[in-house]
């Protein structure tokens, strides 16, 4: 199976998919990194597609970047400037030419990913 990646957020604080919330997608290269998507959440929770299409898909590490401030502002947490969490980057490789799924739970104080399915 030729690989992609995709992803999708989840706010746990209120229970429901995270609508609306940008992130980026990097290749990473030692210090170097180099900007290849960007895309928005739909009312899923989920980009309309992968975010790293088979086409486009190279083994190695990345780092989605996760505009969780923005969103987080617009559920109405703007009162606690500056918010505990702002950006979420998340570094993690690819090694296998396969379908990964990189998740992000989230909530204002805390946040947790694995590879899903």
């Amino acid at each position: 199976m030729p690989g992609f990646l995709t992803t999708h957020v989840l706010d746990t604080a209120r229970g429901c998919p995270a609508e609306g919330l940008k992130i980026v997608l990097y290749r990473v290269s030692g210090n170097s990194h180099r900007k290849i998507a960007e895309a928005v959440t739909n009312a899923d929770g989920r980009t309309d597609g992968p975010i790293l299409p088979e086409g486009e898909f190279r083994t190695g590490t990345y780092e989605l970047v996760f505009f969780a401030g923005d969103y987080l502002r617009r559920q109405g947490l703007d009162a606690l400037e500056p918010l505990f969490l702002d950006e979420v980057p998340i570094r993690f490789g690819m090694a296998e030419e396969t379908h990964y799924h990189v998740p992000l739970l989230l909530s204002p104080y805390g946040y947790s990913t694995y590879r899903g399915s």
